[in-house]
């Protein structure tokens, strides 16, 4: 009998078959695969043409293990897309609804229904034909690769604009569409001429990396073309709030182009893409911060298992350990602002009063740690020196985004064993954590980072019992004064 060595089969799901669809659905009935399936230990140690050393492969390891574990969470997959679309089951997505005179698939990718046609043949006329509702809400592909490159219009062909290929390296699947529609047009328009400016101090940007060589390595490498434009729409969507809804579906369906590409590009990090890969990461982090705070999740720790952020962190940090120095090269070189210097009179007290905060609760953990009590030292004292950087820079009058790198730099250098406690909310890191914020609310000038302060707080205050609040209570009063 082979019935014990006869692995059991799942029963299909039962579903409406029709031969009636259309014919653009029938041809978009495609199994696709997990791009990142592609990115097998093998692909990823041997790319064609490329010889790394053991230090190499490892940093690729955890760089493919951080970006897997992104897309692949389990029960506790990431879910921070607002659009409905991104929550239809796989089933859904390629079957045909078969309404008349234009299925939703067909209106939805904004391309001429078979239905549409024969009707107009038939019984409607041309200017009776119904246009896509949602036409100004959602993301648009044009032409569809499922649809002839025939226009159907004259009207057609002038709505959309052929870009570069992208870099060979990437497979053609996870590349962008060949195509530009209106939408997109208008939204690397505002990220070249408004988004940019918020990225990065103009007046020490010599190089204008956002302005000019962002914008230029997204014609060549899609991640980055995706991810201004997400960044574009989500601005968009803070400087008009009544149709921040509008702007978050293009923002959403740009950012799964985006972080798909980053993947299947992964596999070939080498020293001619380190740079185009690391502002990737980085534009994917920017694009969590402007997308807002969601509950349950604080930055570095969550409520219902990894914290998604932190995960990107990691990513980040993976790629800058195997090209550190060429990353930081050439146009991405660290430019020092002369203008930074000493920290105002006004601000030196604000200074003084924060560092006797955390003096008290060095004596604190220390009292109550013991031996082992060096991890929460040494973090409050990287803390302090990322106050004082931040306090210079502030002084410069160049808060906001200009402090992004000390608060961040001071979560990228704690080490492992410190990330871990705050993702067991260990209440002695949660109220250093909680003195962090404080450097969050001098971002808070940035529109990427509003509400970022009261929220985490928010949720170390929720995580703590009541025993530790009374150690949290002086940065609570600095960012809900």
């Amino acid at each position: 009998m082979m019935e014990s060595t006869q692995a059991a089969v799942r029963s299909r799901k039962s579903h409406h078959k029709s031969r009636s669809g259309c014919g653009n659905c029938k041809k978009r009935r495609i199994k696709v695969s997990d791009p990142l399936s592609r990115l097998s230990s093998s692909t990823l140690l041997h790319p064609p043409g490329h010889v790394m050393d053991q230090r190499s492969k490892s940093c690729h390891l955890k760089a493919i293990k951080v970006l897997r574990s992104l897309f692949c969470r389990g029960n506790h997959q990431i879910e921070w897309m607002e659009s409905q679309s991104l929550h239809e089951s796989p089933t859904n997505k390629l079957q045909c609804d078969e309404k008349k005179p234009a299925c939703a698939k067909c209106v939805n990718h904004s391309i001429e229904c078979d239905f549409l046609s024969t009707d107009a043949n038939s019984s409607l006329s041309p200017s009776s034909a119904p246009q896509p509702a949602s036409s100004k809400t959602r993301f648009k592909f044009k032409p569809s690769k499922y649809q002839s490159s025939k226009p159907s219009s004259p009207a057609a062909s002038q709505t959309s604009l052929d870009v570069p290929r992208a870099v060979s390296s990437v497979p053609e699947s996870q590349t962008r569409p060949e195509t530009l529609s209106f939408e997109d047009l208008q939204l690397f328009h505002h990220f070249v001429t408004e988004t940019y400016r918020t990225l990065a101090d103009e007046s020490t940007d010599n190089n204008r990396i956002w302005q000019t060589h962002v914008p230029k390595w997204g014609f060549t490498t899609p991640s980055i073309f995706h991810l201004i434009l997400a960044m574009a729409a989500l601005h968009q969507g803070h400087l008009n709030p009544d149709l921040r809804n509008q702007y978050v579906l293009q923002a959403d369906a740009h950012f799964t182009f985006g972080i798909r590409s980053v993947s299947a590009i992964l596999a070939c990090l080498n020293a001619e893409n380190c740079q185009l890969i690391y502002m990737s990461a980085v534009l994917i982090c920017f694009v969590y911060f402007a997308h807002g705070p969601r509950p349950g999740e604080y930055l570095v720790f969550s409520q219902t298992g990894k914290a998604e952020w932190l995960v990107l962190m990691r990513g980040v940090r993976s790629i800058l350990g195997s090209h550190h120095e060429k990353i930081f090269s050439g146009v991405l070189a660290i430019q020092h602002d002369p203008s930074v210097q000493e920290i105002s009179p006004s601000l030196r007290d604000e200074l003084r009063e924060h560092a006797a905060r955390m003096h008290d609760v060095r004596v604190f953990i220390g009292a109550h740690v013991g031996a082992e009590s060096g991890i929460y030292m040494a973090a409050i004292d990287n803390l302090l020196e990322m106050f004082e950087e931040s306090y210079r820079t502030c002084s410069a009058g160049k808060g906001g985004v200009g402090v992004m790198s000390h608060a961040i730099g001071w979560i990228y250098r704690r080490p492992e064993e410190f990330i871990c406690l705050l993702e067991e909310r260990d209440p002695y890191a949660l109220i250093i954590l909680a003195y962090w914020c404080v450097l969050l609310k001098l971002m808070g000038s940035s529109w990427m980072m509003i509400g970022w302060d009261r929220h985490v707080i928010g949720g170390i205050q929720s995580c703590l019992s009541s025993e530790y609040h009374q150690w949290i209570e002086w940065p609570v009063r600095v960012i809900c004064e």
